[in-house]
């Protein structure tokens, strides 16, 4: 049992392993780490920088191309064949440059995703990333909890696992402290040892590490599941099936203009390569990539905004998202419990002080109350102190406790569940400390907290024998009450004492308090067994403690945005239906036709009704994590995208079974956090709002680099296969197609990934899961903008050919005009709702800079003398470049003009 500030040795559970219960201190395990390692399974060698370069060239056109260049030495077009070479090779660094970056964000995400565990170290209980876990570290374990290694459990509260990922047996298994072999080994189905990778199901408990890392028998079958998965997203795999159509499409194009020309007399190598080069401009080999990138980028600008994307298939879906279901504690609220009223004694006593100052004064009518001059006020506290584990404490150094208050003199340090914090803090302010009450009252037994009974007993020994503290919610203890404490004394609760206490607990419901009722009772003897229905029943009750979790300021914005966007906010909690009302209304979260319901109102309904009345149900009180799993089900079946939050065991169904599952980062367990697709570093709801906003700012700018890529290949396909239809010369040389795929299809291309967000994406309501890619005319726009780049070209093409006589000047002002028209449509595809007019144009820098730097490569292709025999180009000059830019620009124009022109009134 953890004491105030120190861990202190309890003969009731430990035996005779007898380790020291202060931990390892830091400079220990941190030699112990050299010796051991990490604790870590073992991965699969990771792909190398180098391999992933290479890796760039192992594809089936780029080897075409390899062979091209290769058949362009042997003929003696040596400037042919370096050109080549190198278009690949710059190529390659770019392909490399995306992927590798990929790969580092993806390795960064899994290192944030990886578990923590609460271990004892220089005597105080700190969270550390369950890697740094070595031998004979204490490690503390409770419901919900991974098990970061191989361990004897030396001290348990009715403590189960699950080692269905060792042995298969879905059944949990019953755990508690034995006698531990001399040596210390880890026997395998023992019940005193626990095994790195299971999950602890039930119960609490501390156990000694005995072995890490590849040590473990989860190491010697190295079978651990990874943090973060890397299959492919849903739009990946519908993109890389679109992809291998438009090879087909693209392939039978460059075979038309191959043939055409060679039927034409051209020279079949000069054809053979114009093909090649075509079909590796025209083919979107790079979209994959982009993707993959965007992506990445977006999970990382969501992890700025305190969102862990686990499963990156969630991006998209964040996108739909139009129902979000949240608990209320820690979620809507800022978590910082302070209890703000007690009702003891058949009388209210209010409580100064907020957040987890440790000062405050308890009063009465305005008049100063002393604890210890009520004997009921009293025993209230120290019952509610002793049935908590949780601890404050005051440590000289501990930089990883996580801070509750800095004073000149000390910094109070807290660990637990905010509800017992409060009810620790409300102690401190009446002197019951949590050391000097544990020393009081030496806990012997404990019935943990569950969900569904929403209560929690200890059995404790003291100077006067044997007692029962219990705390909970007054709903599901009321009828276990049989006497009341009072200055009088100890009386049998009448139906008019009841009815007193019902009302003063909906009087805190109704001002936001949640409401805990704290009762004990006199044990004759300690019992055999902690048996719940004898061990909770017949209790005298001591008093209410009401306290006050207020909203997140942060959240009343995410509410309304919420409405604005669309998508409906749901409150979720197991708090009193008044409590929940008084929060809803704060946040602005309900409206007049809003519904509550509470759990017994769902069990009285069937799913049917449930599902009907759905959507219009906001609020949902004293509810349980089964009923969570009936409310998701409900939004899905009236085809909602449902996003839900949760953080305790009995959670993850619910949570598995939304579409976007949300674990909390800070109160979370592991088996929760293994559910869900999303992790709330800061368990806060606006963070959800964020992420959604995210999830629609990735999907516009996948939809982006999608209409600019096509288009723009497009475009290209259709100038070449048009050339050839109507007997004329390809306007383009094969270098020169590479060429336009390097300048356009790189750089200006990833800027779009990253390109901000139109200001109206929030206003908006959410895309359908399964709308395509190409919904809302992105096809039509697609293939009216190819097309337009292609007549563009073709004509400022003819037009010089005719004018000029020379091929080589038609083909450079054709070879200009293509690349200005995509450089200039790029700016197009920055918004699908607004004009080129509308949009800031210098919001996005890297695409000023993509589009600047593609120019300079254009340039240095027409005008440096030793490259224009390589590209076949000339020298333009003024009056060249305005040709181009009012071909490239003019169509651009009367586009976007286009979006002015609104039809006449009837």
């Amino acid at each position: 049992m953890l004491s105030r500030n120190k861990v202190e040795e309890r003969d009731t559970y430990i035996y005779n392993l007898k380790p020291d219960l202060r931990g390892l201190s830091s400079a220990e395990a941190a030699k112990r780490i050299k010796i051991y390692g990490a604790n870590e399974i073992e991965e699969k060698k990771k792909k190398s920088a180098i391999f992933i370069f290479l890796n760039q060239f192992n594809d089936f056109m780029i080897w075409v191309l390899m062979g091209a260049a290769v058949i362009s030495a042997l003929m003696g077009e040596g400037a042919d064949a370096l050109t080549i070479t190198a278009i690949i090779i710059l190529n390659g660094i770019m392909g490399f440059i995306q992927e590798y970056r990929t790969e580092k964000s993806m390795e960064a995400l899994k290192e944030l995703a990886a578990p923590t565990v609460k271990a004892i170290r220089d005597g105080y209980v700190v969270v550390i990333p369950a890697r740094e876990i070595v031998p004979d570290d204490i490690i503390v374990l409770e419901s919900g909890d991974r098990v970061p290694a191989d361990s004897i459990l030396i001290e348990a509260m009715s403590l189960q696992a699950d080692e269905s990922l060792l042995t298969g047996e879905s059944v949990p298994v019953d755990k508690r402290p034995i006698q531990p072999s001399v040596k210390r080994s880890v026997a395998a189905g023992a019940v005193n040892t626990l095994y790195m990778g299971t999950i602890i199901t039930g119960g609490r408990g501390k156990a000694q590490v005995v072995s890490t890392g590849m040590a473990t028998e989860m190491g010697k079958i190295a079978d651990m599941l990874q943090s973060v998965e890397e299959k492919q997203t849903p739009l990946q795999e519908r993109l890389e099936k679109l992809g291998k159509i438009m090879v087909y499409a693209c392939l039978l194009a460059c075979i038309v203009v191959t043939v055409t020309g060679i039927l034409k007399g051209e020279e079949i190598y000069i054809m053979f390569l114009t093909g090649v080069s075509l079909a590796v401009a025209a083919i979107p080999e790079g979209l994959p990539a982009i993707v993959t990138v965007s992506l990445t980028m977006g999970v990382q600008r969501m992890l700025k905004r305190n969102a862990l994307i686990r499963k990156l298939p969630a991006v998209e879906t964040l996108g739909c998202t139009n129902v979000i279901c949240s608990d209320k504690t820690g979620t809507l609220t800022e978590n910082k419990m302070t209890v703000k009223e007690i009702y003891c004694d058949e009388r209210v006593i209010e409580v100064s002080g907020t957040g987890y100052d440790t000062l405050g004064d308890f009063t009465m009518n305005g008049r100063r109350l002393h604890v210890e001059a009520s004997e009921v006020l009293s025993l209230l506290m120290e019952a509610a102190v002793s049935c908590s584990n949780s601890s404050i404490s005051s440590p000289k150094k501990s930089s990883k406790l996580i801070p509750l208050k800095r004073t000149a003199k000390e910094e109070v340090s807290v660990i637990g569940d905010p509800t017992e914090v409060a009810l620790l803090i409300l102690g401190h302010k009446a002197g019951k400390l949590k050391n000097d009450i544990d020393i009081k009252y030496q806990r012997v037994g404990e019935i943990p907290f569950d969900s569904d009974r929403k209560r929690m007993s200890v059995v404790v020994k003291c100077k006067n024998g044997y007692y029962v503290f219990l705390k909970g919610a007054l709903d599901n203890t009321i009828d276990r009450l049989s006497s009341i404490h009072t200055s009088s004394g100890i009386k049998r609760i009448s139906p008019l004492i009841k009815k007193s206490i019902l009302s003063s607990n909906d009087k805190m419901a109704q001002k936001a308090l949640r409401v805990l009722c704290v009762a004990y009772k006199k044990l004759e003897q300690l019992p055999s067994k902690m048996d719940v229905e004898m061990i909770e029943k017949d209790l005298v009750f001591l008093g209410l403690a009401g306290m006050i979790d207020p909203p997140r300021e942060e959240v009343k914005e995410a509410v309304n945005i919420c409405k604005i966007a669309g998508i409906k906010p749901v409150m979720i909690t197991g708090d009193h239906k008044e409590t929940a009302i008084a929060i809803a209304n704060d946040l602005k979260l309900m409206d007049k036709s809003s519904k509550v319901l509470t759990g017994k109102e769902l069990d009285e309904i069937s799913d049917g009704t449930l599902n009907k009345i759905a959507m219009d149900v906001s609020v949902y009180a004293r509810v349980t994590p089964k009923h969570k799993l009936r409310i998701v089900k409900a939004y899905k079946e009236n085809d909602c995208i449902v996003a839900m939050t949760g953080d305790g065991v009995n959670d993850a169904p619910a949570i598995k079974e939304a579409d976007i599952g949300v674990s909390m980062g800070k109160t979370g367990t592991d088996v929760t956090k293994e559910a869900s697709a999303m992790v709330l570093l800061d368990d806060n709801f606006a963070t959800i709002v964020a992420a959604v906003e995210e999830g629609r700012i990735i999907y516009d700018n996948i939809r982006k680099f999608i209409r600019y890529l096509l288009s723009c290949n497009l475009g290209e396909v259709l100038t070449m296969f048009l050339a050839s239809l109507i007997g004329y010369s390809t306007p383009l040389l094969p270098i020169q197609i590479l060429w336009v795929n390097l300048v356009t299809d790189g750089l200006p291309a990833i800027a779009l990934g990253v390109d901000p967000p139109d200001n109206d994406i929030m206003l908006r309501h959410p895309r359908g899961k399964d709308e395509s890619i190409f919904s809302h005319g992105l096809a039509d726009k697609i293939i009216i903008r190819g097309v337009l780049i292609c007549l563009c070209t073709i004509t400022v093409f003819l037009v010089n050919l005719k004018l000029s006589g020379s091929l080589e000047k038609a083909r450079t002002m054709a070879f200009a005009t293509l690349v200005m028209s995509q450089l200039i449509h790029v700016f197009e595809c920055r918004s699908e709702r607004h004009t080129i007019f509308e949009i800031n144009f210098f919001k996005n820098i890297y695409l000023i800079f993509a589009v600047i730097t593609s120019i300079c490569m254009l340039c240095i292709a027409i005008y440096i003398p030793s490259l224009q025999s390589v590209f076949k180009t000339v020298s333009l000059d003024l009056g060249d470049w305005i040709e181009i830019l009012f071909f490239s620009g003019a169509i651009s124009l009367v586009i976007n003009l286009t979006y002015y022109i609104k039809p006449a009134k009837k």
